[in-house]
């Protein structure tokens, strides 16, 4: 299951931030106004945190360059 939120560029960081602690995503795309993506973050359930704080400084130096983009999650299936 996959969901798409356009955002402004500096407000991607907070959302993501926002998503993850939901819980329960398996991935998190980068997409600029074009629909190419720019980042590919698999996220694997019990190391988020670990593998995330790396990716957080690469997703707020993209946010940084874009006027707008789109976030795309891929949510594990609830069934």
């Amino acid at each position: 299951m996959t969901e798409e939120f356009r955002v402004n560029g500096d407000e991607i960081l907070a959302k993501i931030k926002e998503l993850v602690k939901e819980g329960n995503i398996r991935r998190v795309i980068i997409k600029n106004e074009e629909g190419k993506a720019l980042i590919d973050i698999p996220l694997t359930v019990g190391v988020v945190g670990t593998i995330l704080a790396p990716q957080l400084a690469a997703i707020g130096a993209i946010a940084s360059l874009l006027t707008r983009g789109t976030i795309v999650i891929e949510k594990e299936d609830e069934n």
